[in-house]
């Protein structure tokens, strides 16, 4: 078996899983990486998500083999690359920075990886212009990296990290210095170039609203451990515990007292009839706060929903959304946020309104208070 996986010469690529069992990486005291096991499916779009000083730049770098591990396995396919040079791993990377020469024109730095592999130069050139125009930088091949905008150099990047037809894609954060709205239409573009390319992708974000626009599957990260691992869907919709619920979207956490007998109320709000899970453990209601709506509290069907009173303490307009915090009993703040439209006025709820808050059941998220493990 060779010593790193090799990328194909001619033709697409093909994907690779890729296997990480009981990784670990220390800097003094304090684990970075704490003993992590990651299975990542050949082709899919993996993201890892988690704060500055979660451990997922240094997950992706131990990837790519720019820091060595203090212990632990990284298989791509059947082979080991833990002690494996990082320009033999084969991998496409696309830095923060893009981290382009700005002595070589576009068609150059796309080039570059062919020409350390050897590519002949009639290849080259073909492989290029089809990165090109899969990047959509048709004719801007002669053009200086300078005369670009920095959406046409990150698409620069993409390219040259994928023309060599890794098996591997890496990311680190590599739309982070775009604007909000180049940022969000490069999000779009980049999960069908991966859709096209079919190459695993491993990419690393603390953007959450991004992991959950790209991913097939989101890794949520905190000092150094895995968290969770699920679709966007169900890491939304199903945190695993406060950390996930806090870090991924906006919520409102109250804390549910057990009866014994499998109910669990807030207040005096029945929030769950028939609980089976640990009672011995304190739990907390996680509420989403565009899932709440306005209601009536006599109108509402109990069965169906859970309504919540209290008095508005913040109002704020934000355009396509208003944001609302509502006190209840001055001890808790609900927080709640809904759609505006033309006929709205910014002053649709003030300071001081009395509200009732409607949350379906079907709506409840449950988990295990303050446990972050």
């Amino acid at each position: 078996m060779s010593s790193h996986p090799d990328s194909e010469s001619s033709g697409a690529s093909t994907a690779l899983p890729i296997h990480i069992q009981g990784l670990t990486k220390k800097y003094g005291q304090m684990f970075a990486l704490d003993s992590v096991d990651l299975e990542v499916k050949s082709g899919e779009f993996l993201t890892l998500l988690g704060p500055s000083g979660s451990g997922k730049t240094t997950l992706l770098m131990a990837i790519a083999g720019f820091n060595r591990p203090d212990a632990g396995s990284i298989r791509f396919g059947e082979t080991e690359v833990i002690l494996t040079p990082p320009h033999q791993r084969n991998v496409g990377m696309v830095f923060q920075s893009y981290a382009l020469f700005p002595h070589m024109s576009v068609a150059e730095n796309i080039a570059f990886p062919l020409k350390l592999r050897g590519i002949a130069a009639a290849e080259t050139a073909q492989r290029v212009e089809a990165a090109l125009t899969t990047v959509q930088l048709d004719g801007l091949g002669d053009r200086d990296i300078e005369q670009l905008s920095g959406g046409q150099r990150q698409r620069v990047a993409l390219a040259r990290a994928f023309v060599f037809r890794p098996r591997i894609l890496l990311m680190d954060e590599p739309l982070s210095a775009l604007d909000k709205k180049l940022r969000e239409q490069m999000q779009i573009e980049l999960k069908h170039l991966h859709e096209q390319l079919g190459v695993t992708t491993v990419y690393v974000t603390h953007d959450q609203r991004e992991a959950l626009t790209m991913s097939d599957r989101i890794v949520v990260i905190n000092h150094g451990k895995l968290t969770q691992i699920d679709t966007p869907h169900n890491i939304y919709n199903h945190p695993a515990n406060a950390f996930v619920a806090d870090f991924i979207g906006e919520s409102t956490m109250l804390p549910l007292e057990h009866d014994g007998s499998g109910k669990l109320f807030f207040q005096d709000h029945l929030v769950e009839t028939d609980f089976k899970t640990d009672a011995a453990r304190n739990w907390s209601l996680v509420i989403r706060p565009e899932r709440l709506f306005m209601a009536d509290k006599k109108a509402v069907d109990s069965e169906k929903a859970i309504v919540f009173s209290g008095v508005v303490r913040d109002f704020v307009f934000q355009g396509e959304t208003a944001f609302a915090l509502m006190s209840i009993n001055d001890k808790y703040d609900l927080a709640f946020r809904f759609g505006t439209d033309s006929s709205s006025s910014q002053n649709i709820l003030q300071a001081g309104d009395q509200v009732s808050l409607g949350l379906n059941r079907s709506d409840v998220i449950i988990i295990p208070q303050g446990d972050d493990s």
